[in-house]
């Protein structure tokens, strides 16, 4: 029997969602919710979605409906949640999980707390590059792992609530550094726990639109010893730059999937959509291709159905959304305190 999906939210990140499930067999979104009409009438219409719905209770609460599928603004993730809880449906959310780690902890209660299994959607950790350099590391290839570094870069985020950090949580930080806080996790394996931070975050360029970060560098140590760096910024040129460096005692290993793509074009124009972020659509383009399955949506996707048709955890869950998000505190907390900050344990 399939598993039968409502999804919350028709906007940028489930269309990359809707992308990823198309290759996977065993499911069905069977329902779409936004607070427009239009929106979600348009969005079924395109993606075969036999029904749409503006009343998120009334998508969570369908019979025919196995798995909840986040993907909304972060000051909504704890609401839609509390609606899958209460519905008793499975669920899988959007990174970052909340806007903080306090709001995290609240929603990691609401799940074990209604008995059903919950999955965190974070791409860069089902990114096939990056599943390989945690094969390495596994295998022993790089040896004891020592330091990390990562980037995500663009010239800034798409829709309107990424710029105000009472909807979003932060800037930059929260939007991209949750994403290299995961996989620094996932690279040592997650045992190895974060235990402190130092940050820097200032608004460089965009001050018309926010007053939040749009640039920022965080370093966390981890209990080994081993320390991983992120850099992010809301104010780089030239498209999404994703890059990954992983160094151990024994060897290295790199992850470029938007710089060093096997694609080259060069166009006079209007081409259309060249990939995620794209600031131009003209003279050399660069194309990733397929996005959903590069990033990680597809492989993400397919895993949270076959966890959900199994009766088994994910496993990327609610805790470790909660535990990122702690991480993204503590360098919050460092960026005004200017010194090396606890994370929550």
């Amino acid at each position: 029997m399939a598993v039968r999906i409502a999804l919350l939210g028709c906007g940028f990140v489930a269309e990359f969602y809707m992308q990823g499930l198309r290759e996977v067999s065993g499911q069905e979104v069977v329902a779409a919710y936004s607070r427009s009409a239009e929106r979600a009438e348009a969005f079924a219409r395109r993606w075969n979605i036999p029904h749409w719905t503006t009343e998120m209770s009334a998508a969570a609460r369908r019979p025919d409906v196995d798995l909840v599928l986040i993907a909304l603004p972060n000051d909504r993730h704890l609401e839609a949640t509390r609606v899958a809880a209460q519905a008793g449906k499975h669920v899988v959310c959007t990174k970052p999980l909340a806007r903080s780690g306090a709001e995290a902890a609240e929603m990691l209660a609401l799940v074990h707390n209604a008995g059903i299994l919950h999955g965190y959607a974070e791409t860069e950790v089902f990114s096939p590059a990056v599943v390989r350099v945690r094969e390495l590391a596994l295998s022993g290839a790089l040896g004891r792992l020592c330091t990390m570094r990562s980037r995500e870069a663009h010239s800034g985020p798409h829709a309107d609530h990424f710029w105000d950090p009472a909807r979003s949580g932060g800037g930059a930080l929260m939007d991209m550094g949750c994403h290299m806080f995961e996989a620094f996790r996932y690279f040592l394996g997650k045992e190895d726990r974060a235990v402190e931070c130092i940050a820097w975050g200032d608004l460089m360029v965009h001050k018309d639109r926010t007053q939040a970060e749009d640039n920022a560098v965080a370093m966390v140590r981890f209990a080994s010893g081993a320390l991983g760096v992120a850099e992010v910024s809301w104010a780089a040129l030239g498209g999404l730059d994703l890059r990954n460096e992983v160094y151990g005692e024994r060897g290295a290993a790199f992850t470029d999937v938007t710089r060093g793509t096997p694609v080259r074009a060069f166009t006079r124009g209007g081409g259309g959509y060249v990939l995620e972020k794209a600031d131009a659509d003209s003279g050399w383009v660069f194309p990733v291709p397929d996005e959903a399955r590069v990033y990680g949506y597809q492989s993400e996707m397919r895993h949270f159905v076959e966890s959900v048709a199994a009766g088994t955890q994910p496993r990327e869950t609610y805790a470790d959304g909660l535990a990122v998000n702690r991480i993204v505190d503590a360098c919050y907390r460092s960026m005004k305190s200017k010194r090396w900050e606890l994370v929550e344990a």
